[in-house]
């Protein structure tokens, strides 16, 4: 396989824990095919620990990371969209700060974009972990080929954010990431599949990703829910889902929302995401 230059992107905040941080870095560092740039968007001030952290690993790795500064916390949606543009290569790679890439995770993805010039987005399956990354508590399966993933993509997300690989050109063409909160790659994935981009999932779990114990307890309540309805609303006015999608989504989710958050976090892990 000839090696194509790629980027990672990633957004950082304050709230990330520098040990999460590391761990990720650690897990670009060790893949099979490292990535030529780190494009790092600081979504506002960050603490003291997580500066030391990036001043560390800029020392150590001077031509590998690209530090983009944001004034104030902007959200992912827009921190993302400020990173995009900053990216040097046409590829570019996912990356959320608190997960961890399998060691093989960027050949794999490279090598389907050597086997099909024509692709634009790749992504694959994740599988879930609350503090250890060997112990799997649920895991995230996706659909795998284009006309599955257009169904799929009207009511949830064919795609899983943080293991995505995509190109640049295709990702601007499609307006950009926008400032949607809960929404923002949901969004993505509907401009770019309106404007006929070429996709699939590898059937691989690439992603380990940390949930944190009680996320799925948190994805409740009204406010959580109005949110969401507004998410989906800039996605219905794409016009890449129907009406009917909309409103079914709608009512899922209010019921989600409202039922209490023991149950809610085990109609994700059990339901939703699978058993790990």
């Amino acid at each position: 396989m000839m090696k194509r230059p790629f980027s990672v992107l990633m957004s950082l905040y304050y709230k990330e824990k520098a040990e999460y941080a590391d761990q990720c870095f650690q897990s670009l560092l060790a893949q099979t095919v490292p990535a030529d740039e780190w494009v790092i968007v600081e979504d506002g001030p960050l603490t003291d620990e997580l500066y030391r952290l990036l001043e560390t690993y800029e020392q150590q790795y001077p031509k590998l990371i690209k530090r983009i500064p944001l004034k104030e916390n902007q959200g992912l949606g827009l921190a993302l969209r400020n990173g995009v543009p900053q990216c040097s290569y046409e590829l570019i790679a996912r990356m959320d700060t608190d997960d961890i890439a399998r060691n093989d995770r960027f050949e794999k993805q490279l090598k389907e974009f050597d086997d099909d010039p024509l692709l634009d987005l790749c992504g694959s399956h994740i599988s879930e972990f609350e503090e250890d990354p060997q112990i799997i508590v649920a895991q995230r399966k996706v659909p795998l080929t284009e006309k599955e993933i257009r169904i799929y993509q009207r009511r949830r997300d064919a795609f899983n954010h943080v293991t995505v690989m995509y190109k640049k050109q295709a990702v601007l063409e499609a307006g950009n990431y926008q400032d949607c909160p809960l929404m923002e790659d949901t969004l993505l994935w509907a401009n770019m599949l309106k404007n006929n981009v070429k996709c699939k999932n590898i059937d691989d779990d690439l992603v380990y990703t940390r949930i944190g114990k009680g996320m799925y307890e948190r994805r409740g309540g009204l406010a959580y829910y109005r949110k969401y309805k507004a998410g989906r609303k800039k996605v219905l006015d794409t016009g890449f889902i129907s009406l009917r999608d909309y409103y079914v989504t709608l009512a899922v989710q209010l019921v989600v929302a409202i039922i209490p958050g023991s149950i809610r976090g085990w109609i994700f892990r059990r339901l939703l995401h699978g058993n790990g």
